[in-house]
């Protein structure tokens, strides 16, 4: 027994308290890895109480200060770890004419700083063990423009950006890189997604009716998502690529992803306004 514990190996998931964060930890957990659930407030790891291999620590990903006594706890008890990912988020929907200094700069530091900072945070620590592995979460808004993404959309694709130049940086280090991209999922995501009030612009009330409506119901009928998502992140993890990869999970993320790359950006663009804006 002892044995096989020494064997296991380490993730560690930032954002674990829910969504696709929770399901991950619990579907490596149940696959015999070691899991470094980090949450934003200790008490989100109550349903993992009871789970010998999940360890939770307290951690704000938007906090250097946090980061930095998180790591260094996580690191005392488990001075090895295998894979990092990165997938505390959060979503912001809002006008460019509407939005607000203080919604724009939590959505950049927890979506994007944040991927900095965690990566900056355990680079040292896979460069000493000599590999390691990131999978930094975006989604299918790291690979098209959608209405009302501005700044959801925005942030996610600094992270492929990000993601793709530090990987140069760590391949002779024997660390990989990779990004996962994927469409809406029926989480929790969808309903803690920050928007911006009613105001008397009609067309931008009616704009916001219209897409968060879409986007909820196609949540809704995805509801196969969340499985294919948490068995392929484990497959990643399993499998580290030592070139940098991204991996589109999902028939919406996959479409999307085609419709840009083969069709063009007008044509695209013709496509998501038909749709969206008619």
């Amino acid at each position: 027994k002892i044995l096989k514990f020494n064997k296991m190996k380490t993730v560690l998931i930032t954002g674990a308290g829910g969504g696709i964060g929770k399901l991950t930890s619990l579907y490596f957990a149940k696959n015999n890895w070691t899991v470094i659930a980090t949450l934003l407030h200790v008490k989100e790891g109550d349903s993992f109480n009871n789970i010998p291999n999940i360890f939770c620590y307290e951690m704000d990903v938007t906090s250097s200060e946090s980061i930095a006594l998180a790591t260094e706890k996580i690191l005392q008890n488990h001075p090895r770890i295998d894979t990092i990912i990165n997938n505390a988020g959060m979503g912001y929907r809002s006008f460019v004419e509407l939005c607000e200094d203080e919604k724009i700069d939590t959505i950049v530091n927890v979506n994007w700083l944040g991927v900095v900072k965690i990566c900056r945070a355990f680079i040292p620590t896979f460069r000493a063990q000599k590999y390691g592995q990131f999978i930094n979460i975006t989604s299918v808004a790291g690979l098209v423009n959608l209405p009302l993404g501005n700044f959801y959309h925005s942030t996610k694709q600094a992270v492929e950006s990000f993601s793709e130049c530090m990987a140069y940086e760590l391949v002779n280090f024997n660390i990989s890189v990779s990004t996962v991209q994927f469409g809406n999922a029926p989480t929790s995501f969808q309903k803690n997604v920050t928007k911006c009030t009613k105001t008397e612009i009609c067309s931008y009330n009616k704009l916001m009716d219209k897409i968060s409506h879409l986007l909820e119901k196609k949540s809704g009928k995805n509801c196969e998502l969340p499985q294919e998502i948490v068995e392929k992140l484990f497959s990643i993890a399993e499998n580290p690529n030592k070139n940098f990869r991204r991996y589109t999970i999902g028939f919406d993320a996959n479409l999307m992803r085609i419709l840009r790359r083969f069709f063009g950006y007008k044509i695209f663009n013709y496509i998501i306004r038909k749709f969206t804006l008619k």
